[in-house]
């Protein structure tokens, strides 16, 4: 599919966003940490008293460090409308905070500059991304494209969120009250006109909050279950920070009805919650390839905030409980805190990277799991696939593939939302032969890190194991399907010798009867020629029911051996024109080994008579070093190289690999065929009075001469 038809998150960068992103992001961050830096270094100089108008500088303090942080964590990796609005929060609210603290050192330092657009940042600064957060944010937290209805939300959410801050920057103030704005519009039309649909305007803003936590909640309820991770916890913190937001919509009179300080510890509290929840859907959907980039962020914050708050609560509680003036309190909390730094640091380090890396941080759990997705299913590819899905699943994988080689080739892929990263290909074996391979897919932005590499290397052979149980299954059933193809052609054509043959042959003998008893009274003489012919037509019936028997299972096969049954074979053949010359000595063989060659030779001499026009056919056994090998070749018309394999050929094929062995057919010399059976050594029992040399080949039992040109010319398989 063509790039510029793709969704936008699912679009390949464009030429130079590699390098645009790291700057964006490191703008952000830099631009925030600034702030951070300058208001607090303001608010110290300023000394300003501890009230309730700081609570709301503390809200957007926070904005600008923990959204500051997230955005330029996301724009590292993806630039995602999100990570803009992200952005825009963190700057706004340290913009904001900084101006609010400036004012504040104004009062103290009156000398210092001004600028109406930093002193009156307090009011407009924070509006786009703060409100954003409410009406728009929620709607974007997905990959792929938005539906329409959501397209309608984030519109008319960025619209009242672009009139609210028109009215903050164009506000031009009242009679005798100084506009503040940066862009006032001296206006009183305008005035009045803005003081009517502010209220409005914020008003709507908790509404729309609220209609878009129900759009995530629906998502959660309706979608697809890996779409759904995490979009619960987004609804709740779009809950919460809308209602944050409600004192402050529904203007003074609401506000009057509650404390003043609720407002701005909502704010606060939501303001902690709600990144948690968007950073929750990012990480366990796995959205926009930021999982790497925030794992160490996230041990540092986590462990950093952990041992503040541990050493703030314990220097607290020790203060109330000893002298003011003891300096025990401060030693020992340290003393608890430095010896708690490490065992804090791993638990964090290890929940960190189950969020990130999934069950790679305990092998055993990934075996579990693999090892209940193969007793789940009996379907080979549906085994593969479970394999697959539970690598990816497990391993936090874009995907994850298994390839399997071979006559009964299967295959089984499972892929995660999102476009693929690079391929790692690892090479699946068993018993030193390599049998096909596992194939797994990062995240788009992503590696697969070291980790990761690690727990697929130590399940290779599990996953080889699964590959060839799927295989060999897969080979079954078709080993059980054309085996009861074969015995079905079997039985037809002993119901076409039947049906064809003796049954008109008998009801010809019944009317012959018949004849003859009618003859007697009026010419015995012929009524005795009769029953001759009668009784040699009966003979040669009894001795086609003989070789349908024979033709089946030979009676001399079970008690003189293979070589007399062959050579009762050819005796057969003889009066058919077809000479076959067996050349063999007795083998002492097993009696399903001699029944299967018997059953090959048998099909093999079939077809020379029906198909190959030869007048003569050579049957050959040698047994040598490496085991038996058994020919039937001939003179005759030879087999196309592009005809379908029949149901004889499968037969000798079944037969073959029944014992164990392996079935070819090739071109004879002088464009005849040769059909060559090979049965490994270790499928015979040992050679009488034929010791083994150490070092040295065996002497060859060679039971017949073969042509080396039928050997020598290019096989075709039949057999794997």
């Amino acid at each position: 599919m063509p790039a510029d038809l793709l969704p936008v998150a699912d679009r390949p960068p464009a030429a130079g966003d590699d390098h645009r992103r790291p700057v964006a992001a490191g703008s952000v961050a830099v631009a925030c940490a600034l702030l951070l830096v300058g208001t607090t270094c303001c608010w110290l100089l300023a000394r300003r008293p501890w009230g309730l108008s700081e609570l709301y500088f503390l809200v957007d303090f926070t904005d600008c460090a923990v959204y500051g942080m997230v955005a330029a964590l996301v724009l590292w990796r993806r630039g995602h409308p999100v990570a803009w609005l992200l952005a825009a929060t963190g700057v706004g609210g340290g913009l904001s905070a900084f101006g609010a603290q400036w004012v504040a050192l104004l009062r103290v330092h009156p000398a210092l500059p001004d600028p109406v657009w930093l002193t009156s940042a307090r009011h407009w600064a924070w509006a786009p991304g703060m409100l954003s957060l409410i009406v728009v944010l929620p709607w974007l937290v997905r990959e792929g494209r938005l539906p329409v209805p959501a397209r309608l939300a984030v519109a008319v959410g960025a619209l009242v969120v672009a009139t609210i801050e028109v009215c903050q920057l164009t506000w031009p103030g009242r009679p005798g009250q100084p506009s503040g704005a940066p862009l006032p519009i001296p206006s009183a039309t305008w005035a009045e006109l803005i003081e009517r649909a502010e209220p409005l305007l914020f008003a709507t803003v908790p509404l729309l909050g609220l209609v878009a936590a129900a759009g995530v909640g629906r998502r959660w309820r309706t979608g697809v279950p890996r779409e759904r991770v995490g979009l619960g916890w987004l609804a709740v913190g779009t809950v919460l920070l809308a209602l944050s937001f409600a004192p402050v919509g529904f203007g003074p009179d609401a506000s009057r009805r509650i404390p003043e300080w609720l407002a701005p510890a909502a704010m606060l509290a939501s303001q902690a919650f709600f990144p948690a929840a968007v950073l929750a859907v990012v990480l366990r959907q796995r959205l926009w390839g930021i999982e790497m980039a925030v794992r160490r962020t996230l041990v540092w914050f986590l462990l950093t905030f952990l041992l503040v708050a541990a050493y703030v609560s314990g220097v607290t509680v020790l203060d109330a409980a000893l002298p003011t003036s003891s300096a025990v309190p401060g030693v020992l909390v340290t003393a608890l805190v430095a010896a708690g730094v490490h065992p804090a640091r791993s638990r964090v380090q290890r929940g960190v990277d189950r969020l990130i890396h999934g069950e790679a941080v305990e092998p055993l759990g990934v075996v579990r799991g693999v090892g209940d997705r193969i007793s789940a299913s009996d379907d080979p590819v549906e085994v593969l696939t479970a394999v697959a899905q539970s690598l990816t699943d497990l391993l936090r994988l874009g995907g994850c593939g298994i390839e399997v080689d071979g006559p009964e080739s299967c295959a089984g892929r499972w892929d995660a939302a999102g476009p693929r990263g690079e391929p790692l290909v690892l090479p699946l074996r068993r018993a030193d032969t390599e049998i096909g391979r596992l194939v797994a897919w990062a995240r788009a932005g992503e590696r697969l890190d070291g980790r990761t590499r690690a727990a697929l290397l130590d399940l290779v052979p599990l996953v080889s194991s699964a590959a060839s149980l799927a295989a060999t299954s897969r080979a079954l059933a078709g080993s059980r399907s054309r085996l009861a193809e074969a015995r079905e052609e079997e039985r037809r054509a002993l119901r076409r010798d039947l049906h064809d043959g003796l049954g008109p042959a008998l009801a010809g003998v019944a009317l012959g009867l018949q004849a003859a008893r009618n003859l007697l009274t009026v010419d015995p003489p012929a009524a005795g020629r009769l029953l001759d012919l009668l009784r040699a037509e009966a003979d040669q019936r009894v001795e086609q029911i003989r070789d349908i028997a024979r033709a089946l299972l030979p009676p001399v096969l079970g008690e003189r051996g293979l070589v007399p049954a062959l050579h009762e074979l050819a005796q057969r053949y003889e009066p058919s024109g077809l000479t076959v010359r067996v050349e063999a000595v007795p083998l002492p063989l097993p009696e399903p080994v001699a029944t299967a060659i018997y059953g090959i030779v048998a099909e093999a001499v079939r077809n020379v008579h029906r198909h190959s026009g030869a007048a003569t056919c050579a049957v050959s056994l040698v047994r040598g070093a490496d085991g038996l090998t058994v020919r039937v070749t001939d003179a005759g018309r030879g087999v196309p190289p592009d005809a379908p394999a029949g149901v004889g050929m499968r037969s000798m094929r079944e037969r073959a690999e029944g014992i164990g062995g392996v079935c070819v057919v090739g071109p004879g010399r002088d464009g005849g065929t040769a059909v060559t059976v090979r049965l490994p050594a270790e499928r015979l029992p040992a050679r009488a009075g034929a010791p083994v040399v150490p070092g040295q080949a065996p002497p060859p039992a060679v039971l017949a001469a073969v042509d080396p040109a039928a050997s020598a010319a290019q096989p075709a398989v039949v057999g794997p």
